[in-house]
């Protein structure tokens, strides 16, 4: 079995004709089935970034620690090492930049000490990764948007309904990994990240070559979602699964970096804003038992107070320190 695949170019194009309709067909198609799918005709080239990424996690530890975590402040944004982020309560196998929307002292939320907004931390020894990553970001939120689009037309909804609702100010998280090979160690079991779901409503990921994610489909267990040249590989979210009332899955997905060598991993999380409530469009659906037990569905409050508490499962420390401090 292998993951669907399609070209989203009409959608990015603007137009409105049968091939649109198609798009949007397939795009439902897939989030009910399994929630995965790759998706080409974006028009991104991710090469220049994934080079200047592997610049970056070849300094010394001493100097990516610069801009760890911690020192970006309730805008959750810099630098952990290997072990630094938990998945289900257990270090994952990877080291990362967590980076997201570029926001100045004199944004409103920033002014208010909300959690997840700011400025990110910038390596010294890689300058050019500032303006890389804040166009990829621009660029990757345009993709997005349009999905969004192929995403209101599946559920026969108008054109733009996800983006009025709940993305047309969305909350925007970008993350770039390095995934060492995987190891046998009592702390770390060889997973570069255990099974999860994503939270939001949207991820696509750019992967290199060495592979590595696995996705738990319905009908087939566990399958490879190796990298297809030219393809992002997308799957939806835990709000995307709740507005839908489950019709609409978020799929359970892991790594495990076999290759032998060091694996990028680029995923971008288009979610829904800030402040938004995410209304059910159906009653949930009764066969709803989750991988972790838990009912996203049970949740009533806004799309920020949903990820501000997974926050302090991923990074309990940061959390406790810093976050859980700030005004909400």
């Amino acid at each position: 079995m292998s993951l669907p695949i399609v070209d989203v170019a009409p959608l990015l194009a603007g137009r409105d004709d049968a091939a649109v309709a198609s798009v949007a067909s397939d795009i439902g198609r897939a989030c009910e089935e399994d929630g995965f799918f790759y998706v080409t005709g974006h028009g991104v080239d991710p090469r220049p970034l994934e080079r200047l990424a592997r610049q970056f996690f070849a300094r010394p530890l001493e100097e990516k620690m610069e801009i760890a975590m911690a020192r970006g402040g309730v805008a959750w944004r810099g630098y952990f090492p290997v072990g630094g982020e938990l998945t289900s309560g257990r270090p994952d196998l990877k080291e990362g930049l967590y980076l997201g929307a570029e926001l100045g002292p004199d944004h409103p939320r920033v002014k208010a000490g909300t959690p997840l907004h700011g400025a990110n931390l910038w390596p010294r020894s890689v300058p050019e990764l500032r303006g890389a990553v804040l166009e990829h970001i621009a660029r990757m939120t345009a993709v997005s948007q349009a999905i969004a689009r192929g995403l209101s037309l599946s559920l026969s909804l108008a054109p733009d309904h996800v983006f009025s609702h709940y993305t047309s100010d969305p909350t925007v998280l970008f993350r770039i990994f390095q995934y060492p090979p995987a190891i046998d160690s009592p702390a770390l079991d060889g997973w570069g990240v255990g099974e999860h779901t994503d939270y939001g409503l949207l991820t696509l990921l750019v992967q290199d070559e060495a592979g590595g994610l696995e996705v738990k489909t319905r009908k087939e267990g566990w399958i490879s979602a190796p990298p297809i040249e030219g393809a992002m590989v997308a799957n939806i979210g835990d709000m995307l699964d709740k507005l839908t009332g489950g019709r609409f899955r978020s799929t359970p997905h892991r790594v495990r970096n076999r290759s032998g060598r060091e694996r990028i991993s680029m995923p971008f999380f288009f979610d829904p804003g800030w402040d938004a409530r995410l209304v059910p469009l159906h009653s949930p659906r009764a066969d709803l038992d989750r991988w972790d037990h838990a009912d996203v569905h049970a949740f009533d409050g806004t799309y920020g107070a949903y990820l501000a508490r997974k926050v302090a499962r991923v990074f309990p420390k940061l959390f406790a320190d810093v976050i859980a401090t700030a005004k909400h």
